[in-house]
């Protein structure tokens, strides 16, 4: 899907830090009324060091020490003053900036957790990754700079220009003077150290998602040998990121180097024009020593703005790929008004049905499904088969509502799926794919996945209704043990063993097996078919599968081919009747025997 391959937009990133700012528009105004007063506070010092030179000294040469005293109690004061502000506002916007970084990362997380499949599916995880961890990163390096850096050297600035025009204007008009390049010199740094870091941000995705891929898919990487091939890749994306970041090093010290140039003239050029107004009486010694100060605090914070910009620059261009998250895409809707399922329908729960499905992946793919009308009863167990890419998985992703049809629709128990409740559908139709996930933890934890709550006792007695709790009670830390990554202390059958045990465990009315069982060898296979014999009793069960053994337990077969189906009736009508399933059926025994 292009469309997820988007240019990264300054309009997101705009949209994305007013969603978070908005929400602390009070703190941080109380924050930036803090740092005003923190930097009202800091341009005292000179003008006092100023008086104390101009007015103490010669007063104190006289023997009247205390004007003097006077003008250093006051700018210790001061200092201590600024420095209590300082450090009161560091805990304040560092607490702001805290809560920034978790708000983005929990709404990124949650946002992306809830896009319907099309997206993950065509989404690469590793970009999502990315986005989550290092462009996360890069907001959380601007903000570990803190909010200081930004407002001191802005509050700064101005104070200091405002005081130096009030000292002395024609001192004051040097600085201003040079301030002009220092502008241009801004405005290059902002248009340069974007694209720099729009480029290390596209790099380090590159790197992330091909990490997060080469380890996803190590046992293909091993059986075919790939590891170098892998490693030679990530060295040529790693280059590529090294260049990139030498590119936004370069502009950013180029950038430093031109500032601190810019204040030495200043400082130069305040120097020779101050010992001159001196000469001519037109300035005091204590006046021309404010100025040095101040240029000095001046061009101190316009560094601390360039290392902040600096960083900003790598954060906006991190923001933007976050914010491209954010773009809407076709989504599977939760309805604004959700219509309950009917507790006791007539006929019984787990009655499906389609009524003119039409179905395509993305706006310019091939039509899956064309027209398909069908009724699945409650309690029965229908196979679906046909050759690879005929529907049959389509079909169950719509059942499951992982995907909402082009056209028509799909009812469970005579309510449009589009009208339920996100969890009352997942609670009513479950799905037991090939590969049965197990996550990190427990198997407890795994058997509770659909129902938390649940207690011991009822994870227990799911586990002994499918078989699961012989093996599981003999594992060294019984239903505490720790599956592992992907459950892989555990063979295939066991695996599926305790997803069947997360279905008993949440009882729902629809049950869909996705080539459950075409990965396990004959005595797994056996034991999850046993199991299948509990787990379907009494409820409606679609099975996708190919061996024959797994279609004997089916009440009912569809053939679908081309988005349609073809044959319907049970395994041994169809067998009689000579058809494709039949023809299936000999090419199948033909493979197993041969």
């Amino acid at each position: 899907m292009k469309g997820h391959e988007e240019a990264p937009s300054r309009a997101q990133r705009d949209a994305l830090l007013r969603m978070l700012l908005w929400p602390k528009r009070r703190r941080l105004a109380a924050a930036t009324a803090l740092a005003l007063v923190e930097n009202v506070c800091g341009l005292v010092p000179p003008l006092l060091i100023a008086a104390a030179i101009d007015r103490g000294v010669p007063e104190a040469a006289d023997g009247r020490w205390t004007p003097l005293i006077g003008f250093t109690a006051a700018a210790l004061a001061a200092g201590l003053t600024t420095a209590t502000l300082k450090w009161c506002f560091l805990r304040y916007s560092g607490g702001i900036a805290q809560d920034l970084l978790f708000e983005l990362r929990h709404r990124a997380f949650t946002h992306v957790m809830g896009q319907p499949l099309a997206f993950h599916e065509s989404y690469p995880s590793g970009r999502v990754i990315a986005r989550l961890s290092s462009d996360v990163e890069s907001v959380e390096e601007m903000l570990e700079m803190g909010l200081d850096g930004l407002f001191s050297a802005l509050f700064s600035m101005v104070g200091i220009l405002a005081v130096m025009l009030w000292m002395d204007q024609p001192m004051a008009a040097v600085v201003i003077v040079l301030f002009i390049p220092l502008y241009v010199l801004t405005q290059w740094f902002r248009n340069r150290s974007r694209r720099a870091y729009r480029s290390t941000r596209t790099a380090v995705e590159g790197v992330v998602q091909h990490t997060v891929e080469a380890f996803n898919g190590i046992r293909a990487v091993q059986a075919f040998r790939r590891e170098e091939a892998n490693a030679a890749r990530l060295r040529r994306l790693d280059a590529r990121y090294t260049v990139a970041r030498a590119d936004a090093g370069w502009v950013s010290a180029t950038f430093s180097g031109g500032v601190k140039l810019i204040g030495n003239l200043s400082l130069a050029g305040l120097l020779t024009l101050g010992v001159f107004r001196m000469d001519q009486g037109q300035l005091a010694i204590g006046t021309l020593t404010a100025f040095l100060l101040y240029v000095h605090r001046l061009y101190d914070p316009i560094d601390e703005l360039a290392s902040f910009a600096n960083a900003f620059s790598a954060a906006s261009a991190g923001l933007e790929k976050i914010g491209a998250l954010f773009v809407p895409h076709p989504a599977v809707a939760e309805p604004k008004r959700p219509v309950a399922l009917p507790a006791d329908p007539p006929g019984g729960r787990g009655a499906v049905r389609f009524e003119g499905v039409h179905f395509r992946y993305g706006d310019e793919g091939r039509r899956v499904l064309s027209g398909v009308d069908l009724v699945l009863e409650p309690g029965r167990t229908v196979a679906l088969v046909g050759t690879t890419g005929a529907g049959k998985s389509t079909i169950a992703k719509l059942m499951a509502r992982l995907y909402d049809p082009a056209a028509g629709r799909v009812r469970l128990d005579g309510v449009d799926l589009r009208e339920l409740a996100d969890a009352e559908l997942r609670g009513a139709v479950s799905m037991i794919t090939q590969e049965a996930f197990l996550f990190s933890g427990s198997v407890a934890d795994n058997i509770a996945l659909g129902r938390p709550d649940a207690s011991r006792a009822e994870i227990r007695a799911a586990a002994e209704s499918v078989g699961a709790h012989g093996f599981i009670s003999a594992l060294p830390g019984g239903y505490d043990t720790d599956v592992h990554k992907r459950g892989s202390g555990l063979s295939a059958g066991q695996r599926q063993l305790i997803a069947m045990a997360r279905v008993m465990l949440t009882s729902p009315r629809v049950l869909i097996l996705d080539e459950a069982t075409s990965s396990m060898d004959t005595p797994s296979e056996r034991a999850v078919h046993e199991a299948l014999t509990r787990v379907l009793a009494g409820r409606t069960a679609v099975i996708i599968a190919h061996r024959l053994s797994t279609l004997a337990i089916a009440d009912r077969v569809l053939v679908i081919e081309n988005g349609a189906v073809v044959e319907d009736g049970s395994p041994a009508q169809l067998l009689n009747a000579g058809g494709r399933f039949a023809g299936m059926q000999r090419g199948w025994l033909a493979v197993t025997t041969a």
